[in-house]
């Protein structure tokens, strides 16, 4: 990922929050393969742990997840561990994997919107603002099905992450008369399905646990521009009334002004502190939740 300093964020609270907020990654490996592509991804939710790294980089965290053993890529994971002779147990890959998190507000920027450069010198061209997280790491493959540890991380996983999705991603798109559904009384529990279901599909899928070895931010708002073209770039966000504008994840300030595409898709402790970096004119941050 190219990351200009202005557009880097270190935080790593905020990268965690990030990738919690937005769990759906993009999983990369590149294996030495005959039967497969060296490089392939996947999309995969994740379930981010901080205090299971203990042989990795401090504090950066673990990844969790699951893939299903007909994708393609997991074909060829299996096939590197059987060749390195991995028996029993989690298997090792031999390279460092790649996880890519990206908001789901990002929206294209157009000239314009420069309002101070634009009339001054006409040097400007289009762009695109969003914001990414990107982690490499090393990665142990859960897939022996007769192993106790790969049906104990599987349970896990797959508990947890069907916890974040009823409990943190579906309680967002409730709206109020929903809550008051019967149907939406009690988030949904893996224990709700038959165990001997729940056993069939765990044997068709494999763990991946990603020891986190570093993470970058990057949060692309046009901070690179000047006063006026930022100015410019948040006016033609808010006169443009679409989702983004008014998305309820972006940035509410004062309960007047809206900063669309400098988006608050996050805790909002982590929301002050990006914002606080933007050097965004006259914005006052609020002392509350936005």
């Amino acid at each position: 990922m190219y990351l200009r300093e202005i557009h880097a964020e270190h935080d790593l609270p905020t990268l965690h929050g990030f990738i919690r907020e937005n769990p759906l990654g993009i999983f990369t490996t590149a294996i030495d393969s005959t039967h497969h592509p060296f490089i392939q991804s996947s999309h995969i939710p994740w379930v981010l742990d901080l205090n299971e790294n203990e042989d990795g980089i401090d504090g950066l965290g673990t990844l969790r997840g699951h893939i299903a053993r007909a994708n393609p890529q997991a074909k060829a994971m299996l096939d590197s561990l059987n060749e390195l002779g991995s028996a029993g147990g989690p298997g090792k890959l031999e390279k460092q994997v790649m996880v890519l998190f990206t908001s789901s507000i990002h929206h294209y920027v157009t000239p314009k919107f420069y309002t101070e450069t634009k009339p001054d010198t006409g040097k400007v061209v289009p762009t695109w603002n969003y914001a990414a997280v990107q982690v490499y790491g090393e990665a142990s493959i859960y897939y022996q099905t007769d192993d106790e540890n790969t049906s104990e991380f599987l349970n896990r996983q797959i508990s947890d992450l069907s916890n974040v999705g009823e409990q943190q991603v579906m309680e967002i798109m409730r709206s109020d008369r929903e809550k008051d559904d019967e149907r939406w009384k009690e988030p949904w529990k893996v224990s709700d399905a038959p165990p001997r279901y729940v056993e069939l599909l765990k044997k068709a899928i494999i763990g991946v646990e990603i020891k986190i070895q570093s993470i970058d931010g990057k949060f692309k708002m046009s901070q690179e521009m000047s006063k006026g073209d930022r100015e410019g770039v948040v006016a033609g966000f808010m006169s443009m009334g679409n989702e983004v504008a008014n998305n309820p994840r972006c940035v509410h300030i004062n309960g007047s002004s809206s900063i669309a595409i400098f988006h608050c898709d996050m805790r909002f402790e982590d929301c002050k502190h990006i914002l606080s970096n933007l050097q965004l004119p006259n914005i006052k941050l609020p002392r509350t939740g936005c």
